[in-house]
């Protein structure tokens, strides 16, 4: 069987801010990933690793003051090259779903859910008339569990939980390629997180996906803080530290066996409350005074004088110290 083409290829994505007064902010560094048709790839890491600023940068909605380099090809588009009018006509909602880390700043003050949701299915699925468009507005607000009843609410009207939900019900409507899904899960209760997950891997794995020249079929990139969330629908997992992608492997062999390699992986996982509930000692360092070897050195007790250089992201895992697989077996022992 002939492997189909990534819905999207990253190779070499950095991002910098330039900061008035002060040296640049390596915000997002040296990042590779590929997320293919019928695939979720979860981005994990702790706040302010660069997970939100790396989809910033995929859907061009970086503030002035940014720098970027390397690829993020959708299809035959460089989403990094793309001018604004290609980005905000094709890409946005068309090719490329977003559910926003802070749905309330997406959503328009002045218009109701219904009125913001009619508009968009109007806009990417060509529907028309108001008894189909109210149709479609409902049954968008279905897939994201969001109360028929409340359509007609403004956002300020939402709890934190209903404006996520609101979101999410916008960004499935134009069943896009690829859905990028930034924190989905905040400020909803559990069986709505799984709720929302569920659905999310309902669009990946729709038959007959959209095709928009890289074959048919849908992806997920979903970045979440939520590790049940992840392990719930994830095929593959990313995590990220100080800004760089540090372990890349497979969901299953991630939260089960063998486990995770990185020593800051293992720490991300025994810091949940049924496993070892083990904080990770110390602080994550300023993207703008990053180390010249690895970042998470002064925070690991495997580290040794070798770490003062850069591991390279090898097979899966950028460490010059990971984890065996027989250590890793021991502790499940």
């Amino acid at each position: 069987m002939t492997e189909r083409p990534p819905v999207l290829s990253v190779r070499g994505l950095s991002v910098r801010f330039l900061v008035p007064g002060g040296g640049p902010v390596a915000a997002v560094t040296d990042a590779h990933f590929d997320v293919v048709p019928g695939e979720c790839l979860a981005l994990i890491g702790e706040s302010g690793c660069g997970k939100s600023v790396l989809a910033s940068a995929l859907l061009g909605l970086l503030p002035a003051n940014a720098q970027t380099a390397g690829r993020a090809l959708l299809g035959d588009l460089d989403l990094l090259a793309a001018d604004e009018r290609t980005l905000a006509r094709t890409v946005r909602g068309r090719r490329i779903g977003l559910i926003p880390q802070s749905p309330a700043a997406h959503l328009t003050p002045v218009r109701t859910i219904r009125a913001q949701t009619e508009e968009t299915v109007a806009a990417l699925t060509g529907v028309r008339g108001r008894a189909s468009l109210r149709a479609a507005a409902e049954k968008a607000a279905a897939r994201a569990a969001f109360p028929e009843d409340h359509l007609d609410r403004y956002p300020h009207e939402l709890s934190g939980g209903l404006a996520q939900r609101a979101a999410t019900a916008l960004a499935l409507v134009g069943d896009a390629p690829l859905l990028l899904a930034d924190e989905p899960t905040t400020g909803l209760d559990r069986d709505l997180v799984d709720h929302t997950v569920d659905e999310l891997r309902r669009h990946v794995d729709a038959p007959g996906g959209p095709d928009d020249g890289t074959g048919e079929g849908r992806a997920l990139l979903m970045i979440t803080h939520d590790l049940a969330a992840a392990e719930r629908v994830a095929d593959r997992v990313a995590v990220m530290y100080a800004g760089r992608i540090v372990e890349l492997t497979d969901a299953k062999a991630f939260f089960g066996t063998p486990g995770p390699h990185h020593p800051y992986s293992r720490g991300l996982l025994n810091a949940l409350p049924d496993r070892d509930f083990t904080p990770i000692p110390g602080m994550p360092p300023e993207l703008g005074a990053l180390p010249d070897g690895c970042a998470f050195a002064p925070r690991c007790d495997r580290a040794t004088a070798t770490c003062v250089t850069l591991p390279p992201l090898t097979a899966s895992v950028a460490c010059h110290h990971p984890v065996p697989v027989e250590a890793l077996e021991d502790v499940r022992a």
